[in-house]
């Protein structure tokens, strides 16, 4: 059954997929000229866009902000990656 605590817990990552890995992989993957082109649309459709409006219920904007913040967490990873060459 699903709970608060489970949301809460960061998922084990396996050995071979350390934090630095995964930010190297998404680095290489998102770098690419379609992964660049896939990131923006990305961004366009997402942070760029509002995350609620007047009248919408305010649950919405919480969703809206989840969706933001994979973007960033992909944009912070190929950062840091980055910066670990």
């Amino acid at each position: 059954m699903m709970s608060w605590d489970n949301l809460l817990q960061t998922p084990e990552l396996p050995d071979d997929q350390t934090g630095n890995e995964i930010d190297r992989l998404i680095l290489r993957v998102f770098s690419t000229r379609d992964g660049k082109k896939l990131l923006t649309h990305f961004r366009q459709i997402t942070i760029e866009q509002p995350t609620w409006f007047p009248g919408e219920d305010a649950s919405h904007g919480y969703a809206r902000e989840g969706q933001n913040s994979m973007i960033r967490d992909i944009e912070r990873r190929m950062a840091r990656a980055r910066i670990e060459k």
